[in-house]
């Protein structure tokens, strides 16, 4: 499973990080996200989902 954040459509609302914490990083100038690393490991992945599902502006996306 891979993972993207369209740097476009996250306004740093931070959701992704709480419910992936391994998953996301974000950045220090103003808090928008990032994939750690674009390929999820499987012990994340659905954590990695939630917070596609949890995120306000649908900024990321899953490819399976």
């Amino acid at each position: 499973m891979k993972v993207r954040v369209d740097s476009q459509r996250c306004q740093g609302h931070t959701l992704c990080a709480m419910i992936a914490p391994d998953s996301f990083e974000l950045s220090d100038i103003d808090g928008t996200a990032s994939p750690v690393d674009e390929v999820v490991p499987a012990a994340q992945q659905d954590a990695v989902r939630e917070a596609a599902q949890s995120c306000p502006e649908q900024a990321i996306s899953i490819e399976e």
